[in-house]
């Protein structure tokens, strides 16, 4: 079945190989492969593509019978998609890794960036991992970053999995439920620049949170060294 391409309009903000009813125009089975192979790549190895887009049009589309595909078929199928691309980018990481730290003067690939990133997923590891399926880019390198900092795979699949399933699956679905509403129908563009604005929301205020609490450590000791290097008053 060929896509209804009048049915849903954007506002031409990407380029046309990367707008998503482009990408959808086709029969169903071709379409669901290419979604799939999309999701897989840009959740591994390459970050320039309009994963939310896509799921989010793909739900569009089989609210609006332009994909002949049961919903949950395709949440099941963009979901193994995306932890798949995951699996394979943390492995990417794990065996390239060391390779690219094996120089220890390197200006940019250096041990201690290897011992910081395991230090920053052992405390961040989980909010980290999910969180990251909703921004753009952070989604494909925060693969690599785990697999380079060697996270504990079972942790790491864990809350990869959990990720996988609310982004692949939960946008897939939100799609489809908002399909019918005109405006957000009409501005799918608009709508996941919002989406990604928000996104980064939860990352920023991390990053505050971590930058207060490293001054409040760096302040602390001066504090307690300045109150033992305090002379008591002597009594007359």
């Amino acid at each position: 079945m060929i896509l209804a391409q009048n049915n849903v309009t954007t506002m031409g903000l990407l380029p046309e190989w990367l707008d998503p009813q482009h990408l959808l125009s086709g029969l169903t089975v071709p379409v669901i492969t290419v979604l799939c192979l999309i999701i897989f790549i840009e959740s591994s190895i390459f970050p320039v593509l309009p994963g939310d887009s896509l799921l989010f049009t793909a739900g569009l589309f089989i609210a609006n019978g332009s994909i002949e595909a049961p919903l949950w078929l395709v949440c099941v199928l963009v979901t193994v998609a995306a932890l798949l691309g995951n699996a394979v980018g943390y492995g990417l990481g794990w065996k390239v890794g060391p390779w690219l730290f094996r120089k220890p003067d390197s200006k940019f690939f250096n041990q201690k960036y290897v011992d910081q990133t395991h230090a920053f997923l052992e405390k961040h590891g989980p909010k980290a991992v999910v969180l990251a399926r909703f921004v753009p880019f952070v989604r494909t390198f925060i693969t690599w970053i785990a697999g380079i900092g060697k996270m504990d795979p079972k942790k790491y699949f864990t809350y990869t999995v959990i990720g996988g399933i609310l982004w692949a699956a939960g946008i897939t679905a939100l799609g489809h439920v908002l399909g019918g509403v005109a405006f957000i129908r009409d501005n799918v563009d608009a709508i996941f620049i919002l989406i990604v604005l928000v996104s980064v929301v939860p990352i920023v205020i991390e990053y505050l949170k971590a930058r207060r609490e490293k001054k409040h450590e760096a302040a602390a000791p001066v504090a307690d060294m300045d109150a033992t290097q305090q002379i008591p008053r002597i009594r007359d």
